[in-house]
């Protein structure tokens, strides 16, 4: 689309570009001397500075105006160094130039920068309140240490699917690792969001997503100890449980999508059962405070989870190379015993390689979660007392039969 050879899309995006981010910029550049350098005409002749120079198609023009650009702040900068303005616009000013160099051959890109760097810019109040004020020290330190996992660690490790580990490799074992730092970082933010009474149900639903049996210990504990409506105390406990079927689709996806897929339907079966159980459990009354958590992410218990995975892995995979599918069901029913999510790496492995059959490994799924469901309602019963025992296994059964019909008509 052109006018006389005048390329007219990269020139409105250019121009929109140019506008949106000089708008922004001149609501803050102030009034006289001490006033920004750059305002709204400024940053859209920038941008269509940048998209001339990019149709003119002279590969040094791009890099020349980019220097100019530089070199016209930098000699502002050094006029108006006792005034200590910041850098903020002047690398606007630059990036806007960027922009406009880019929507020539790629518009949509160039909209898009456009609008992360606008909104950068409009939200300077509140980043700099949550760097300075509401991010914790330890939560930066997480933070940090979640980001060195997945841009460092990850790339490290080995792709190759490892046939003693059922076929998963080591970068899957340690994806789901990083995926239960960030569900705990997760859980941590959105409690924090929401606030205590808030947060109440929803502190069950992400307490169970780094363990729903911890969870219901501590919520029963707290029923026994502190008393009040034991009710209460059993909705968040089911809001826990309702958080193993959102994980196993979070586990399984990665590592056996056909098998997955196949799981789906049946993990929101028992997903939507919990949910509605829980919220249809809550009183009217919740209490004022939620559960409080530790750090944001617990390292150890992620790489203990994961030694855990291994070793079943290990153990299941083994069961079913000597005594078949049999052996592969047995050994997933056991793991669920100490853990929900134990059989299910090594479920997916032999999924992934054809060994089971996807019925089979939803089966097994079911036998795991059915036995940790036992595991839970003893838990119930003998932290937090008969009542909210009777709640909390409830809610386990439906969910099962729930999960186990969805199962039937799926694989009819």
């Amino acid at each position: 689309m052109t006018l006389e050879g005048l390329p007219l899309v990269g020139l409105a995006v250019a121009l929109g570009c140019g506008l949106l981010v000089g708008l922004e910029r001149e609501r803050r550049k102030g009034e006289g001397p001490d006033r920004d350098v750059a305002g709204l005409r400024t940053f859209t002749v920038a941008a269509m500075a940048g998209v001339l120079a990019a149709w003119l198609a002279e590969p040094w023009l791009v890099a020349a105006g980019l220097l100019a650009v530089a070199a016209v702040l930098t000699a502002t900068l050094w006029r108006q160094r006792q005034q200590d303005p910041g850098l903020t616009t002047e690398l606007a000013l630059l990036a806007t130039y960027l922009i406009g160099a880019l929507a020539l051959d790629r518009p949509m890109g160039a909209a898009v920068a456009a609008l992360v760097l606008t909104g950068l810019l409009a939200l300077r109040t509140r980043l700099h309140h949550f760097a300075r004020s509401v991010l914790r020290e330890e939560e930066l330190h997480d933070l940090l240490l979640l980001g060195a996992i997945a841009l460092l660690v990850m790339p490290l490790l080995p792709a190759q699917p490892l046939a003693w580990l059922g076929g998963v490799s080591a970068r899957q074992l340690g994806g789901l690792v990083l995926v239960l730092l960030t569900l705990q970082g997760l859980a941590h933010v959105a409690l924090r969001l929401l606030g205590s009474r808030a947060g109440w149900l929803a502190s069950g639903l992400l307490g169970g997503l780094v363990s729903s049996t911890a969870t219901v210990a501590a919520l029963g504990a707290q029923a026994r100890r502190h008393g009040g409506d034991v009710r209460a105390h059993a909705a968040a406990a089911v809001m826990s449980t309702a958080a193993t079927w959102l994980q196993t689709l979070l586990m399984l996806w990665p590592l056996a999508p056909e098998g997955a897929r196949a799981w789906t339907p049946v993990a929101l079966a028992g997903l939507l059962l919990a949910l509605t159980w829980g919220w249809w459990l809550a009183p009217a009354q919740l209490p004022e405070a939620a559960p409080a958590g530790r750090r944001p992410l617990r390292p150890r218990e992620a790489l203990l989870l994961a030694a855990l995975l291994t070793g079943v892995t290990v153990a299941v995979s083994a069961a079913q190379h000597a005594m078949g599918n049999l052996g592969a069901l047995g050994g997933a029913a056991l793991a669920g015993l100490a853990d929900a999510h134990a059989a299910l790496p090594s479920l997916a492995g032999l999924a992934h390689e054809g060994r089971i059959q996807a019925s089979i490994l939803i089966l097994g799924l079911l036998l795991a979660l059915g036995a940790n469901g036992l595991t839970r309602s003893v838990v119930a019963f003998t932290a937090g007392g008969a009542a909210y025992g009777r709640w909390v296994t409830g809610a386990l059964v439906a969910q099962l039969l729930a999960a186990g019909a969805m199962a039937g008509l799926a694989l009819a």
